[in-house]
């Protein structure tokens, strides 16, 4: 849902507002900050885990990735070897990276 109305959004901007190529430096910037912020809240949550902390809740890394930090998501569950056992968590992971995937599939040939 997220993705969607950030095509949408970004299509309007494009559209009506900067240039394409400014707009795909945004769009790779935010990608690239999310990803940071998502992979930082995995390791952190990974660090929480062992020392028996207060832990990132999983709704709060899946609303990290949903907004653009899903490919910090992927990585850091594989170098903090956090969450990839979680069927359930793999799942919904997974369904963000397919919605982004339709989404910037759907901007790309519209």
């Amino acid at each position: 849902m997220v993705g969607v109305c950030t095509t949408a959004g970004g299509r309007w901007l494009l559209r009506y507002g900067g240039t394409g190529v400014t707009m795909v430096w945004a769009i790779l910037g935010w990608y690239a900050a999310m990803s940071v912020v998502s992979f930082a809240a995995m390791g952190f949550d990974k660090s929480r885990a062992r020392s028996g902390g207060r832990r990132v809740s999983e709704k709060r890394l899946h609303l990290l990735e949903a907004v653009g930090g899903w490919p910090g998501g992927l990585v850091g569950a594989q170098v903090f070897r956090h969450k990839s056992s979680k069927t359930g968590y793999l799942v919904v992971l997974w369904a963000i990276v397919a919605a982004h995937g339709a989404c910037w599939s759907l901007w790309w040939f519209w």
